[in-house]
């Protein structure tokens, strides 16, 4: 027979609170409970491991509550299982009140497995009736609750769920309690003879529903935030990307057009060329590629550049054969390759010489896009060395690279431009190694049908100039 002592009652409450809070903040530590909690739509197959991470600790503490004197907090089953059928589902609920009721019924409590089958039962209706929103934004702060009830109903009455629920689970502690009172030996709930220990009692239990609420929603915000910072991180890299790919198009088609009367062959050359860089451009969905597909691309860009100077554009190339399978950010070397050509070698009458550089120092890959051109005239300096990533350059193609590599990189990537007006100038770009599963996806989309049709343009104007 269950005689409890009204002290010992009171401390009980106390540290039922503490087993609820210690339980469900271990619970968001496993990497599993956290996926299977923040799920949009689960599978039965999900239901049933999120019902057995969250019951089997409390099912020890069941067996505990049996055998170890006066220490009955350890028994959470009655909250437990408005938990599983609020948050997870009738099934869920009937599934742990099962589980919850064996090593109770094991020690003569055999009206804890039907008892617990009602409760699973009215909380699967509850599941069913309410917004999944209403239960996480569930308060176990009880005066603040009804202050929010009498404040919304002033304004427009209602049937408020939040309240119900609190009201719900209330019920539910006080039939728990007068079944435990009329049979003792066949059932335990915690109850007391003193009626203000009795409503404490049934007024805890809204509480220890709600801590588990409070504690996995605070995760589950929290992944929200991460999830928004990522998006948001991905929309300003495509953003980037946007501005720098019509930028290098606006500046080949000036190319094309200034051949087309004069040179129509070359034209046309540099129209199949630009086609074989577009096809690459609306296929690229990632913010990373390997390096050697950067080279690739850039090789496409360099021939339409020596197209336009002639034998007055040399490149020369000075790669580490172990950096070719290292992921780099896509469209990185071009922009700072046509800086070079533009305002190193285009305004130096003889040209110049391109050599691109790469090689590994450690967990950095150093990249290098160099010329002998004329350099950055003095007084039209932009390079200004700050901590962290250095802000150089003036023109488009420089400043997307420079932010590209803060989205991606933050700090830990560094952008140097050093020039030698009359010698020409480099620029050096040090990021830490990225492997292919870390790489961050980006959605590229980029208008495909005005792409396409523009791309049909060239090629008809590449056939009517041969």
């Amino acid at each position: 027979m269950h005689e409890f002592d009204s002290k010992l009652v009171l401390i009980s409450l106390l540290v039922k609170l503490g087993v609820a809070a210690a339980v469900s903040s271990s619970l968001t530590r496993s990497v599993a409970f956290r996926r299977l909690l923040l799920m949009p739509e689960r599978t039965l197959r999900d239901r049933l491991k999120l019902m057995l991470l969250v019951t089997t600790p409390l099912v020890l503490g069941v067996w505990v509550r049996d055998v170890v004197p006066n220490f009955l907090a350890a028994d959470l089953s009655l909250e437990t299982i408005v938990l599983l059928g609020i948050v997870v589902g009738p099934l869920a609920a009937v599934l742990g009140g099962i589980l919850l009721a064996v090593p109770a019924m094991l020690h003569g409590e055999y009206l804890t497995l039907p008892a617990n089958l009602l409760l699973a039962a009215v909380a699967g209706a509850f599941h069913s009736f309410v917004d999944i929103e209403d239960v996480w934004s569930f308060s176990p702060l009880i005066d603040l609750s009804l202050y929010r009830w009498v404040r919304r109903n002033l304004k427009r009455p209602h049937l408020d769920r939040q309240i119900l629920l609190l009201l719900l689970v209330m019920v539910l502690q006080a039939a728990a309690s007068v079944l435990s009172h009329f049979y003792p030996k066949l059932y335990f709930s915690l109850r007391d003879e003193h009626w203000w220990i009795e409503a404490l009692v049934c007024a805890t239990a809204p509480v220890v529903v709600g801590i588990p609420l409070k504690i996995w929603n605070a995760v589950r915000i929290q992944q929200k935030l991460e999830e928004q910072t990522r998006l948001l991180l991905e929309a300003r890299l495509d953003a980037l990307q946007r501005q720098i790919n019509p930028h290098f198009l606006f500046n080949t088609l000036n190319s094309i057009a200034s051949l087309v009367r004069l040179e129509p062959e070359l034209a046309r050359e540099m129209v199949v060329k630009l086609a074989n860089i577009l096809r690459v451009l609306l296929k690229q969905r990632e913010a990373f590629v390997p390096f050697r597909e950067e080279l690739a691309f850039t090789d496409d860009y360099l021939a339409i550049e020596v197209v336009r100077f002639g034998e007055k554009l040399q490149v020369r190339k000075e790669i580490a054969p172990e950096t070719l399978d290292l992921q780099v950010p896509s469209m990185l070397l071009q922009p700072l390759i046509e800086n070079s050509i533009k305002h190193g070698l285009e305004p130096r009458i003889s040209g110049g010489t391109v050599t691109l550089r790469s090689r590994r120092l450690g967990n950095v890959l150093r990249l290098e896009v160099e010329d002998d051109g004329v350099g950055i005239a003095p007084g039209r300096e932009a390079v200004s060395p700050v901590s962290g990533l250095v802000r150089a350059g003036t023109g488009i193609g420089m400043r997307n690279v420079r932010e590209r590599l803060l989205v991606l990189f933050g700090t830990a990537a560094h952008l140097d431009v050093e020039s030698r007006p009359g010698r020409g100038t480099r620029v050096s770009i040090e990021m830490p190694l990225v492997s292919a599963e870390d790489t961050v996806g980006s959605d590229l989309s980029r208008m495909r049908e005005d792409v396409l049709s523009a791309l049909q343009t060239l090629r008809s104007l590449g056939e009517r100039a041969g």
